[in-house]
């Protein structure tokens, strides 16, 4: 599947090594010369440095045979519109864009994106929750806020380090998909032990999300 994805940063380098990892064909699209050139030596893939709201650049980056666009640039309006354009331009099935507004998420709704996240609401439930910054990586609603996904960096002195995924005792409604350990992406089992450095794929609803960080951090959570 190819799939374009528009921004930089680290989040465009761990979306673009996942979908390669999975057999997808991902386009990166960036206004920044140096992060494309970045892009273009650590990524198996086609990276063009130019505006992904332009019609040409969309074109270029080869819209016509794409599947999905992401849009994730820190510019709700370009956001939108590379996401518009692929979808009645270039008749791309499915678009999802980064909203750093959420006063400007209904809007997205309405004028036809399929899939649209806030940043903003993150950082505000991080913040209510009293979550640890130093552990907690990135965050991600799925499912339209019912699932959320976080990666959690264990360091020394956590109370998960060196404990099983049994003895963790994760509450109902989380789950830990994966452990990153060094190169190596891990599917954990119950006697797995869990180890400092480890970097913990979170699954939670939001309910047992404040739960599961206490149970990892602590109460530094």
């Amino acid at each position: 599947m190819k799939i374009i994805i528009i921004g930089g940063g680290r989040v465009v380098y761990f979306l673009a090594k996942l979908f390669i990892s999975k057999g997808h064909r991902p386009v990166i699209v960036s206004q920044d010369p140096a992060e494309c050139e970045r892009l273009s030596r650590e990524v198996k893939a086609l990276v063009l440095c130019g505006d992904g709201s332009h019609p040409p650049v969309l074109e270029a980056a080869g819209a016509r045979e794409a599947e999905a666009v992401l849009a994730i640039t820190p510019r709700d309006q370009d956001n939108l519109v590379a996401c518009q354009l692929a979808a009645k331009m270039f008749g791309v099935p499915r678009s999802l864009a980064l909203v750093n507004d959420p006063d400007n998420l209904e809007v997205f709704r309405r004028l036809g994106v399929n899939v649209a996240f806030s940043t903003t609401h993150i950082m505000a439930t991080l913040i209510e929750q009293q979550a640890g910054f130093d552990e907690i990586v990135n965050l991600m609603p799925l499912a339209q806020g019912k699932v959320t996904v976080s990666e959690v960096a264990l360091r020394a002195g956590l109370p998960a380090v060196g404990r099983s995924l049994a003895e963790l005792a994760m509450p109902p409604g989380s789950l830990i998909g994966s452990v990153i350990r060094g190169e190596t992406v891990l599917v954990p089992r119950g006697p797995d032990r869990l180890a400092e450095g480890d970097r913990l794929i979170i699954l939670t609803t939001p309910e047992s999300y404040a739960p599961a960080m206490r149970c990892l951090l602590g109460d530094e959570a």
